[in-house]
């Protein structure tokens, strides 16, 4: 399989996904059943993305554009991936590194995010029974040329023990925070609701904490979160939510909420799912200085960053950590 015939099998994905077969269809309702969290509405978003941001031509080709030779490997090695469950298919850009740089993929998926990624693997072997010998599926990783891990900051110790004398890349917790100036639009607010509540909250690239000036009045905020107050029925996010509020009631701390999501003064970048850290500043480019390479930081959305509502949208080029996981494969 030369990089154009494995680019061309990536875009076939990209329209087998966006087509919805009932094969594609059944796998989601699988894995919403195996993790609660996997709702419709957020592995179609997952899909839709990576359909439209990972698997189109153009997109790949520029990508690779120098960097992959088009001819497969002589020796290709055995690059072993620890995908991580936050969100759904969030390794599947480990494994389309892999995969598009000609080397072979071994695959520990986590327990809560097991079903789609599989499945699409199987799709491909369906179309190309010679990915078979590049792909595979295991609970125990051993034997591998080199590794790519992602983890909480505890497992990420485990994996720098287990795999220090094997090149690879190890990922630990990261969040993404926003910087806010009181003059946001109702659109601009809107999309940061997006931000926020896409995936639970669950995601590396989702904010957990916003930044805003001095006297900032919340009532335009808090309505624009009114878009997601549907996830107000979602029995996990409510159980932590109704938590949350009862630790703060306890406390005696002041909270604003819209039922969905509450809006608490404190100083953490990670929050607690059902909840959005905020914090005032008098300067920001005071923040700005604060947050200049901070090692928790995945994006920082805003007028001056990522875009509003984007942050969910990564391209091909952003990578977890800012580490190139293409130029790390290609140095192997």
């Amino acid at each position: 399989m030369n990089l154009q015939y494995r680019i061309d099998l990536l875009c076939h994905l990209g329209e087998y996904i966006l087509a919805d077969k009932e094969d594609w269809q059944q796998a989601k309702e699988q894995a919403q059943r195996e993790n609660g969290w996997f709702i419709k509405e957020f592995t179609n978003l997952a899909a839709f993305n990576i359909a439209n941001y990972f698997l189109k031509k153009d997109l790949l080709e520029a990508w690779v554009s120098g960097s992959i030779q088009n001819e497969p490997l002589d020796k290709p090695h055995w690059v072993g991936i620890v995908m991580a469950g936050n969100i759904p298919m969030v390794g599947f850009h480990d494994f389309l590194c892999v995969f598009v740089s000609g080397h072979k993929a071994v695959i520990k998926t986590s327990s809560k995010d097991q079903v789609l990624i599989k499945h699409l693997v199987a799709k491909l072997i369906e179309w190309e029974p010679a990915i078979g010998e590049f792909v595979s599926f295991q609970e125990m990783l051993k034997g591998c040329d080199a590794y790519i891990a992602t983890g909480s900051n505890n497992s990420s110790r485990y994996f720098e023990y287990y795999f220090a004398k094997f090149p690879n890349i190890i990922r630990r917790n990261r969040t993404s925070v926003a910087m806010l100036t009181g003059n946001e639009t109702a659109d601009e607010l809107r999309n940061l609701a997006d931000d926020v509540h896409q995936y639970f909250g669950l995601g590396c690239r989702n904010v957990t904490k916003i930044y805003v000036p001095e006297n900032y009045d919340f009532v335009a905020l808090i309505t624009a979160f009114g878009k997601y107050s549907h996830l107000a029925d979602h029995n996990k996010l409510k159980n932590n939510f109704d938590y949350n509020l009862a630790l703060h009631i306890l406390n005696k701390k002041y909270y604003m909420t819209n039922g969905c999501m509450l809006l608490i003064e404190d100083t953490a970048i990670f929050s607690p799912i059902s909840q959005l850290n905020y914090e005032f500043y008098s300067a920001i480019t005071t923040v700005e200085k604060s947050l200049l390479n901070h090692p928790d930081i995945q994006c920082i959305t805003g007028t001056k960053a990522v875009p509003f509502g984007a942050s969910q949208i990564p391209s091909l080029t952003d990578y977890a950590d800012g580490i190139d996981t293409l130029a790390f494969l290609n140095k192997l």
